[in-house]
C-alpha cells in the first residue's frame, strides 16, 4: 500500500538483460506520480510484470526509452498491438513515447513489418525525441524530466525525473562511466543505476558495482538501486563489489520490489 505522503512510488519490473531467466525480466521500471503512470523502457516481461503489479497497460500515460536494443524496447511492439484490443477503444488516455533522436525512425521502420497493427489512434500517441547530444529538459503537469547523453549508443541517454514536490530520480538505462551521469544524478534522492557484469568481467558500454558506486559518490546520490544483472552477478558479492567506492544507502534490484520517495 502507498503511504499517502509518497510523492512516487516505483516498481522494478525486470532488473534482468536480454538473457532469459525466470527470476528476471529484461530491462523496466514503473514510476507513478499523481495523476501519471510512467514506464521506463520496455524489455521482455514488461507486460505480465505490469499486471503483477497490479497495473493495466492502459494505465500507462508515457513510456521512456535509455536506447533501442532490444533487452530495452523488445515489447514496444506488443505493447502497441495490445492497446488495440478488442476493438481499439480501451485506452482513455493518451500516451507519450519520450526517446533519443531516432525514435521516430525506429518506429516508422517497425510499421514497415507490422503496419496497422500497431498503429494508435493520433490523437492517443505522441512522440517526442529528446536531444542526445546536449542536455534536454521538459515540463510536464506532474514532473519535470531532464536528460543528457550517456556512453553507449548514439541515443542513449538518462532521465532525471522531479515531482512537483521536489523528489528527484536519475534511470540511467546502459552506460559505461560518464561524467553526464554524474552531473544528471547530482544530489537525487535515488539513482536507478546499471551494474551489468561483475568488476572482474567488464566490458565496453556497460557499468559494474564499483563504477556505478563511483559515480553515485561523485554525485551524493540519497540512494543507489542496481539493476540490468547479468547471471554473471548472481555469483558474486555485488554489494561487497559497490562497496569499495560506495557506502551509502544501497539496494540490489529483484523483479517486482517496490521503493517508495
Amino acid at each position: 500500500m502507498t503511504s499517502e505522503n509518497t510523492e512516487i512510488s516505483l516498481t522494478i519490473l525486470g532488473s534482468g538483460t536480454c538473457v532469459p531467466s525466470l527470476r528476471r525480466s529484461s530491462c523496466s521500471v514503473l514510476m507513478k506520480l499523481k495523476e501519471n503512470t510512467l514506464l521506463f523502457d520496455t524489455g521482455a516481461g514488461t507486460m505480465r510484470r505490469l499486471l503483477e503489479a497490479g497495473f493495466e497497460i492502459f494505465d500507462v500515460s508515457f513510456i521512456f526509452y535509455s536506447h533501442f536494443h532490444p533487452d530495452h524496447t523488445g515489447e514496444l511492439v506488443s505493447f502497441l498491438f495490445s492497446n488495440k484490443y478488442p476493438d481499439g477503444t480501451r485506452r482513455q488516455i493518451p500516451i507519450t513515447f519520450v526517446a533519443g533522436k531516432g525514435f521516430l525512425s525506429f518506429y516508422e521502420k517497425l510499421k514497415l513489418a507490422y503496419g496497422s497493427w500497431i498503429e494508435l489512434d493520433p490523437d492517443l500517441l505522441n512522440i517526442l525525441e529528446l536531444e542526445n547530444n546536449a542536455y534536454d529538459t521538459r515540463v510536464f503537469d506532474d514532473f519535470t524530466v531532464e536528460s543528457l547523453p550517456v556512453a553507449h549508443n548514439d541515443e542513449s541517454i538518462a532521465y532525471k525525473i522531479t515531482s512537483t514536490g521536489g523528489k528527484s530520480i536519475v534511470y540511467s538505462g546502459d552506460t559505461d562511466f560518464s561524467e553526464n551521469l554524474v552531473t544528471l544524478s547530482k544530489d537525487v534522492d535515488l539513482l536507478i543505476c546499471e551494474a551489468a557484469l561483475p568488476d572482474n568481467l567488464k566490458v565496453k558500454g556497460h557499468l559494474t558495482p564499483s563504477l556505478a558506486g563511483e559515480i553515485s559518490k561523485q554525485a551524493n546520490v540519497g540512494k543507489l538501486v542496481l539493476t540490468h544483472f547479468y547471471p554473471e552477478c548472481d555469483h558474486v558479492d555485488i554489494e561487497n563489489e559497490c562497496r569499495k567506492t560506495y557506502d551509502g544507502p544501497l539496494i540490489l534490484a529483484e523483479d517486482l520490489m517496490k521503493i517508495e520517495l
